[in-house]
């Protein structure tokens, strides 16, 4: 087993954890280091809830050993929870305060001072694109207390967030916000890890990744550094002639999966390198292409060629 690094960020090594006969974690390994937002991916069932729970120190795993923020969870749970943020996919909240007294109860839990625990709120609830301070939390849509979640976790400014689900119930836009917070709070320094099953938004803002899979790791990597899919993979093709497009792959011998109104899908095996001849055969031959790009992104590719290969 690796040495774990006494630093920041997140390290995790051989992590375990039964409830009974149910195996839900049974060897997680992963790395999130301070200044990057690390994706956990992998289907329902993984152990990427039960994972979380421990590093957030709500769970004693089995066996394995973590550092979060340098110290150990079983042991040293004050320390981490000083310098962890947690956001529950779902979680309690106090239904009759304000938002504003909510975070300020929040802010009075962590031991903020009290002269500047309202300031502290308000910051907050500006960053989480909030503006309701006295609106009743039992009034906030499911989006907007996802956002009032994440303002929790922040209260006292942690250097490292734990999210499981943060987009859950946010609308395209708010999406979009939570993005560029996340890459705001990773440029801060602090150790993002997210777990989330919206793999295009993850994608665009993790700088690596953990796949999980049946209660194990099964791969970590950069996302600049995803390996190539072995696998063929669906492209969608567009032409401003549908009929010429369709003659000239039938003369390439590749077959289409689907053809509909949103373009032609095809499978392509061999990579980026199959994609970029392919394309450049249907220019050759004079098809005027005004799209072509692969159904889904390169980290759903990935992930699925990885929990293939374990099978």
């Amino acid at each position: 087993m690796t040495p774990l690094d006494p630093g920041g960020g997140i390290r995790a090594r051989g992590i375990r954890r039964s409830f009974g006969p149910v195996h839900a974690v049974q060897g997680i390994d992963l790395d999130a280091p301070p200044g990057q937002v690390t994706a956990l991916v992998g289907p329902n069932g993984a152990g990427k809830t039960t994972a979380l729970l421990v590093l957030a120190t709500l769970l004693t795993p089995d066996a394995g050993e973590v550092r979060v923020a340098g110290f150990d969870p079983v042991t040293q749970a004050d320390e981490v929870r000083a310098r962890m943020g947690w956001s529950p996919d779902v979680f309690g909240l106090y239904d009759t305060l304000t938002c504003q007294e909510y975070l300020e109860v929040m802010a009075a839990a962590y031991r903020l001072p009290p002269a500047v625990r309202a300031a502290r709120a308000e910051q907050l609830l500006g960053l989480a694109r909030l503006p309701y301070p006295d609106a009743p939390v039992h009034a906030l849509s499911r989006g907007q207390k996802q956002r009032l979640g994440l303002a929790r976790a922040l209260v006292h400014d942690p250097a490292v967030l734990l999210l499981d689900e943060p987009a859950s119930g946010l609308d395209p836009r708010s999406r979009v916000e939570l993005r560029d917070l996340l890459r705001r709070l990773a440029s801060e320094g602090r150790a993002v890890l997210v777990s989330s099953h919206i793999l295009s938004d993850l994608e665009e803002v993790a700088d690596r990744v953990v796949f999980v899979d049946h209660g194990r790791t099964v791969g970590q990597h950069e996302v600049g550094e995803l390996p190539v899919a072995r696998s063929a993979r669906t492209y969608r093709l567009r032409a401003l002639d549908p009929a010429a497009l369709q003659r000239v792959l039938e003369r390439a011998g590749v077959g289409w999966v689907a053809a509909g109104h949103a373009g032609i899908d095809v499978q392509v095996l061999g990579g980026e390198a199959a994609a970029a001849r392919l394309l450049g055969e249907l220019v050759a031959a004079g098809v005027a292409v005004t799209a072509f790009a692969p159904v889904g992104g390169s980290l759903e590719a990935a992930y699925l060629d990885l929990v293939e290969g374990q099978k």
